[in-house]
């Protein structure tokens, strides 16, 4: 793959002059290590545009299994988004698709984007890049039973009080992000319960942390700014909280100093929010 100029701004400005770093230096194929995690895992997080336009992130459940490789390129998930869900029409026909594979108990995660396309009650997704992460800022959790947190609650263009409540006490977030000819990328974000700031009803603001120098989200927003977050309710209590909008990033030193680790802020003003079911299953931390 190209390189990608936005990751290369923000690889330069951060102060990393290594070539090859994000989008440039991933793979393409499934090695047989990535095929095993697949079938050992119960979620799967998705982002993509729905027919406006707009980026969403999701997230898809199933038993062991429910997710598993075929030939050397093609992810499976043996579900799709749901009636309701943003993303629920976005691939009938074939659409760039950004997927984060994650397994909370083991702080292991492995993306996988490419081309996404709904065959029946399939999800087929043909990689164009492939490759795991490091476990920082993964809040460890295991799968403590199922849940069913009923249908859709709400839908709108500004957070409720409710809702400003629950992104201030989340520990995890998901970002879909994307960029022209470089697809759609899927990352989790994760910090101490209140690192991110809600504000007042349109705006969140959180830190950026050290992490892998890739910079393939903040590559995105430099170019793009649209964006989707999703904020799950690992407990099951209450629906997912989806956010489309868009984002920018701020590099003010002084706006970091009370995160340590820190390299910027990034500020998202929401344009749609929307709460379908959350969880078919609940997590209990394990810190």
């Amino acid at each position: 793959m190209r390189t990608h100029p936005g990751e290369l701004y923000v690889q330069r400005r951060s102060g990393y002059d290594h070539d090859g770093l994000g989008s440039a230096g991933m793979g393409v194929r499934l090695p047989e290590v990535a095929r095993r995690f697949l079938t050992e895992q119960r979620m799967l997080l998705i982002g993509g545009a729905d027919a406006a336009g707009a980026l969403w992130a999701s997230a898809l459940y199933g038993p062991p299994g429910f997710l598993h490789a075929e030939g050397e390129r093609e992810v499976i998930a043996e579900t799709v988004p749901a009636a309701g869900d943003p993303l629920a029409g976005a691939f009938i026909v074939p659409s760039a698709i950004g997927a984060l594979v994650l397994e909370p108990a083991g702080r292991r995660r492995m993306r996988v984007n490419g081309t996404g396309q709904v065959h029946g009650s399939r999800l087929i997704i043909t990689a164009d890049q492939v490759f795991a992460n490091c476990p920082k800022h993964i809040t460890p959790r295991e799968v403590h039973g199922e849940a069913d947190s009923g249908p859709a609650a709400a839908a709108g263009t500004r957070l409720t009080e409710e809702q400003s409540r629950f992104v201030a006490r989340a520990d995890t977030f998901f970002i879909a992000t994307s960029a022209a000819g470089h697809g759609v990328d899927v990352s989790h974000r994760g910090g101490a319960p209140g690192f991110v700031l809600a504000r007042d009803g349109r705006t969140l603001s959180w830190p950026e942390y050290r992490g892998n120098a890739m910079y393939m989200t903040l590559g995105n927003l430099h170019v793009q700014p649209r964006c989707g977050l999703l904020f799950v309710d690992w407990t099951g209590a209450r629906p997912a909280l989806r956010l489309t909008g868009r984002a920018s990033i701020d590099w003010d030193p002084g706006r970091v100093a009370g995160h340590p680790g820190a390299e910027r802020m990034i500020d998202f003003v929401v344009d749609r929010v929307v709460e379908t079911p959350g969880p078919t299953l609940t997590w209990r931390s394990s810190q």
